[in-house]
């Protein structure tokens, strides 16, 4: 599941002391028999010949296959992710699905033109004849588009950005303006009190720039993430700059303290203005989805389509190794969300209570939990997905008679990137798109543990798996039908499954619905449902490893996709869409 910025947790063999804010107390502990014993599982797996049905083995030996260390995280653009979309390719010509891809293959190039980007340092930005210092008084995020000009814009307090906005000044009265806000609103994964940024821009889109304050609360490895170059394609148009600004910074652009300040109060005006160096980029190695089609069986219908999908990659390596077990034990102590959760820093006690865990670990391992590790190798992110979609494919493949509506299986690129490879497909399909009749996503299906913390309510109070336990996303945001119809399959089936619709609340601040391939399909007016067993401490971590999965349950959740599938494929009519269809280019909300 795609984030807009990787957080790294720098553990070293035992955790140092920090100085800072206690991490948060843990919500949950592991079972009480042996808290640490996934750290004592085996690494490797024995791969075993795949069978026709859906089961717990197949699963296993294909994720072990998929994510393992050779693949290099399959980062889009590098040669792991190229070694990942031929193993796929591979497996789905072996059983007896048709390419469906371009020129008669499995492959669909993603052409993305991409454009390295570069904050100027050169740029002066001033209120009042002073100057503003980057990185000091403020951190400046890159909208990946050129910048509203800022020279001689008037400054606004826009006031407190809350869970529904209510506290801050209209659009209209943003329009033009240069905006400073403060927050009590924390976005899951952010610094305290730093709201979404996209949901932020969203409000103020028509706006020259956007200051939200806060800097003083971000950790210094967040503060270097946000100055490297990035590399994305060229949004057209221009944007406002969003940027972090500390609270004295705030003071100087409004002309009175920020707990002063009253919303809608006029501050200073700018001078200069912000700029990128852009210049054109290149990754490595080419992008590609992976198509294969499986032929419906009714002549009337075989030219409608049922897409499963999920993604095949993941976000690759980082340049330094580090000790898995201290970033497995930190995270399932103090970090729950993985990267939807802050970097902890720990106080004496919490160190203490780590070294300790990992004494006992490494004794009981000979040392080997220890082992340095800088490979991302997305197990359940979205190795999960993507051999769950294998897994359905022979599934189908081997079915005496096929569903009436013909299943196309779509593996999607550079999902981590931005939603590159569905974005691609949803625009330029290689079927007609109105003969779309739903997509189904399966994106991190291998964990919902009752310890796993698998995301938060709206209103951020903590959510745990459990038996059965599956997010449906979306599925009822276009088509009430297809929602209902899971629920109903669900039960006919005895499937088994307990629905959590928790993270599908609008205005949710962890945005699910927009994060994930579907997303790009229910732009074009295209029913859509989301599964998944949610986060947990491993997200985007080095530790999201095979020995990890609940592969019981990830047979549970495709037992079931596989049966939703074949009812959506044979009913007697398309789901019908009773909610209003968006624009397929404005940016996704939930």
């Amino acid at each position: 599941m795609t984030r807009s910025a990787r957080l790294l947790l720098a553990a070293s063999l035992f955790i140092p002391a920090a100085a800072a804010a206690q991490a948060k107390k843990p919500a949950a502990k592991a079972p009480a028999a042996d808290p640490w014993a996934a750290l004592l599982l085996p690494t490797k797996h024995t791969p075993m010949p795949t069978t026709a049905a859906i089961t717990a083995a197949d699963l296993k030996t294909r994720l072990f296959l998929f994510a393992d260390d050779s693949m290099q995280g399959r980062e889009a653009g590098t040669a792991g992710n190229v070694k990942g979309v031929e193993y796929i390719a591979s497996e789905a010509k072996r059983f007896g699905l048709l390419p469906a891809g371009q020129d008669g293959t499995y492959f669909q190039t993603v052409p993305v033109p991409l454009f390295k980007r570069s904050f100027d340092v050169s740029a002066t930005l001033s209120v009042g004849g002073r100057a503003l210092t980057p990185w000091v008084d403020f951190l400046p995020r890159d909208p990946a588009a050129a910048i509203r000009p800022l020279d001689g814009v008037g400054v606004i307090y826009g006031g407190v950005w809350t869970a529904d906005a209510s506290s801050t000044i209209s659009a209209a009265d943003a329009a033009g303006k240069f905006v400073v806000l403060t927050s009590t609103v924390t976005t899951p994964g952010n610094p305290p009190n730093i709201p979404s940024r996209p949901e932020v821009t969203a409000r103020f889109r028509e706006a020259a720039g956007v200051a939200v304050v806060g800097l003083e609360g971000f950790p210094d490895s967040l503060k270097t993430l946000y100055q490297q170059p990035i590399v994305t394609p060229q949004v057209g148009g221009a944007a406002p700059i969003y940027m972090y600004v500390t609270a004295e910074a705030a003071g100087r652009l409004l002309g009175v303290p920020v707990a002063n300040a009253t919303r809608g109060a006029a501050g200073g005006t700018l001078g200069g203005n912000l700029r990128y160096s852009v210049e054109p980029a290149s990754l490595a190695q080419p992008l590609r989805n992976v198509v294969a089609l499986l032929p419906g069986s009714d002549p009337a219908l075989r030219n409608e389509y049922v897409i499963i999908g999920a993604h095949n990659d993941h976000i690759g390596m980082q340049p330094t190794g580090e000790a898995h077990d201290s970033v497995y034990v930190v995270n399932h102590l103090f970090r729950h969300g993985g990267a939807d959760d802050a970097p902890p820093q720990l106080n004496a006690a919490q160190q203490a209570e780590v070294n300790r865990i990992l004494a006992d670990v490494r004794k009981r391992s000979h040392g080997k939990s220890a082992r340095r590790d800088s490979i991302y190798n997305g197990a359940d992110d979205d190795g999960s997905g993507s051999v769950s979609v294998l897994e359905l494919a022979q599934y189908f493949a081997a079915q005496p008679i096929k569903p009436k509506r013909s299943i196309l299986f779509v593996w999607h690129v550079a999902e981590e990137k931005g939603l590159w490879g569905s974005a691609w497909f949803a625009e330029h399909p290689t079927v007609p798109r109105e003969n779309i009749v739903a997509e189904l996503n399966m994106d991190m299906v291998g964990r919902g543990a009752a310890t796993d913390q698998s995301g938060n309510t709206k209103e951020g109070k903590p959510v745990f798996g459990g038996p059965g336990y599956l997010q449906a996303v979306g599925s009822r945001r276009l088509s009430t039908e297809l929602g209902d119809l899971a629920e109903a399959v669900n039960k006919s089936g005895k499937h088994g499954i307990k629905f959590d619709y928790s993270m599908d609340a609008n205005g949710h601040p962890q945005n699910i619905y927009c994060r994930s391939d579907h997303a790009e399909y229910a732009k074009w007016g295209i029913p859509i449902a989301f599964f998944t067993t949610g986060g947990h401490a491993d997200y985007h971590q080095l530790t999201d490893e095979p020995q990890y999965i609940d592969y019981n349950r990830m047979a549970q959740v495709d037992n079931f996709v596989a049966d939703l599938a074949k009812h959506v494929a044979n009913l007697d009519h398309r789901v019908v869409v009773d909610h209003a269809k968006p624009d397929p280019h404005a940016q996704c909300v939930q």
